[in-house]
């Protein structure tokens, strides 16, 4: 597939029957909708709330004297023990998504959640805080793979894609809270200093073990589940104000409907090996697992884990400076990601990663090329230059790497595949994430600035691979965007069912279509 978008055109198929008037802040069952993907939105927050957190109890000597300075392969182990547990809950998550629901796995997330940041909080020895901290990383892995997925099912149409593509981005809000949390607590002079942030860790997984089984159930869920009468009721109460004979509800529900049952035509197979076994599943699988590689091969990974060494590199070594540049920066980062994510539906998924790869791939060169005359002149003017081009390189990332890595997974993912679709992008980036922890450093010693040079063509990789190879997705329904990967006749088929229920609405014939005993696929 080529340099060219897969979108036939600008209007969306739904477009028509969009009622203008039905806007986010000022229909009641909209507002509460919203509500309901604010408290699934914020799962994503909860993992940048512990990376930043665990950063910082590291500069706490309460924290180090309660556990004995730990160092070397235990503070390792302290720093890796939450991938390791989200490492074990990969290969059960997607089939809770799919079996229980979306909800419930959340649930099952959060309440794990609870009891883990409550032993954490309650630690009193190394191995406690190291259980506690497994723990946090398995019950996140449950909740991380039903949230988004439900997020992305349940909103109304056009907001689907910012709001969806809000959640990755709110990671940098839990990262912010985090980092001023524990410079609050520093001079508390017990072991409340480290004890309290993280009691506050568990706020968020305690809003969703108190609320989440109020929200409504994924209607691609309900009506692969045989629930259909649920899923109707749902669609209308939340996108049409409880009317079913709604044009959108109408279409929504029959498109629906329609790709579930033409997945089963095309994949009876829904086990792991389904990814692959057609055409249309190894081109999406080609793409998750490059944006997943890409998300965070792309030098983001200095500056994320090794951002003081890389400051000391330059010169700059002063820890209230380098505290300063980097609280700065998280609110830079989430200014960007939050802006993204509503400009998705305007300037589109293709435009937005393809402006991505090339700006970064430009700052991340001038990145290298200041730090080298640093290096070799030590002109302290180039090493300010590098933190400027930090800044421009991470809003370059942020205008898509940031909101558009989930959102575009869980989208171009048929509902048969979502759950251990998206899991798989999960687990890839654990994988290029234990690389960024273990190799980076060492590079930086050994080859200092020319291991730059290296992000640059890789960089420019991407942005190739992208041009090549993503497909964009503007202006579709969930179900019209994850079949633009089976061709025109599975697009078709899809579009031209749930089309049909609209005319059939409008000839004053809805009943006899809606809940027909007649559930065949239209063909084209």
């Amino acid at each position: 597939m080529g340099g060219v978008t897969a979108v036939s055109s600008q209007d969306s198929s739904f477009a028509h029957l969009i009622d203008g008037r039905r806007k986010w802040y000022n229909n009641r069952r909209l507002i509460a909708l919203n509500a309901w993907i604010m408290l699934l939105l914020i799962t994503s927050s909860t993992n940048g709330y512990d990376g930043s957190m665990m950063n910082g109890l590291q500069s706490l000597p309460q924290w180090e004297s309660a556990f004995n300075n730990p160092s070397g392969s235990k503070l390792g182990l302290l720093n890796a023990i939450q991938n390791i547990g989200a490492l074990a809950g990969y290969p059960f998550a997607p089939y809770m998504s799919d079996g229980i629901g979306r909800r419930k796995t959340v649930f099952f997330g959060a309440t794990i959640m609870c009891i883990a940041t409550a032993i954490q909080t309650a630690s009193q020895s190394v191995g406690m805080f190291i259980g506690a901290r497994f723990l946090i990383g398995f019950g996140v892995t449950f909740a991380a793979n039903a949230a988004p997925m439900l997020v992305t099912e349940i909103s109304y149409p056009t907001y689907r894609a910012p709001l969806t593509s809000l959640y990755n981005s709110l990671w940098y809000s839990g990262s912010i809270i985090a980092a001023w949390t524990t410079y609050g607590t520093f001079k508390i002079n017990s072991t409340w200093a480290w004890r309290m942030p993280s009691l506050l860790q568990g706020i968020p997984s305690v809003l969703q073990f108190v609320l989440i089984l109020f929200a409504p159930e994924s209607p691609r869920w309900l009506i692969r589940n045989g629930r259909e009468a649920e899923a109707l009721k749902t669609l209308a109460y939340y996108h049409a104000d409880g009317n079913e004979q709604d044009p959108l509800v109408l279409y929504e529900f029959e498109e629906i409907r329609a790709a579930i049952e033409y997945d089963h035509t095309v994949a009876s197979n829904v086990g792991w090996k389904s990814l692959i076994a057609t055409p249309g599943n190894r081109k999406r699988m080609r793409i998750i697992v490059a944006l997943a590689f890409f998300s965070q091969w792309s030098g983001n990974g200095l500056v994320s884990y090794y951002l003081t060494k890389v400051f000391n590199e330059i010169g700059i070594t002063s820890s209230g400076t380098q505290l300063l540049i980097n609280g700065i920066l998280q609110i830079w980062n989430l200014g960007w990601a939050v802006f993204a994510a509503f400009m998705v539906n305007k300037l589109g998924r293709r435009f937005l990663f393809l402006l991505s790869a090339s700006l970064m791939t430009l700052f991340y060169m001038a990145q290298a090329i200041c730090f080298a005359e640093y290096a070799e002149h030590g002109h302290p003017a180039a090493g300010h230059a590098v933190i400027a081009f930090i800044f421009l390189f991470y809003a370059a990332y942020d205008v898509a790497f940031t909101p558009l890595i989930v959102s575009y997974t869980v989208e171009i993912l048929p509902y048969n595949i979502r759950a251990k679709g998206f899991n798989v992008f999960n687990f890839v980036i654990s994988l290029a994430l234990i690389f960024n922890q273990y190799v980076n450093p060492i590079a930086l010693d050994a080859l200092s600035w020319k291991y730059y040079i290296v992000y640059v063509c890789w960089l420019a990789f991407e942005f190739v691979f992208l041009w090549f190879f993503l497909i964009e997705t503007k202006n579709r329904t969930l179900e019209e965007t994850a079949a633009l990967f089976d061709g025109d006749d599975a697009l078709d088929q899809i579009a031209n069912r749930a089309e049909g229920a609209h005319e059939v609405y409008e000839d004053g014939s809805l009943e006899k279509k809606s809940f027909s005993g007649d559930n065949e696929v239209s063909r084209a």
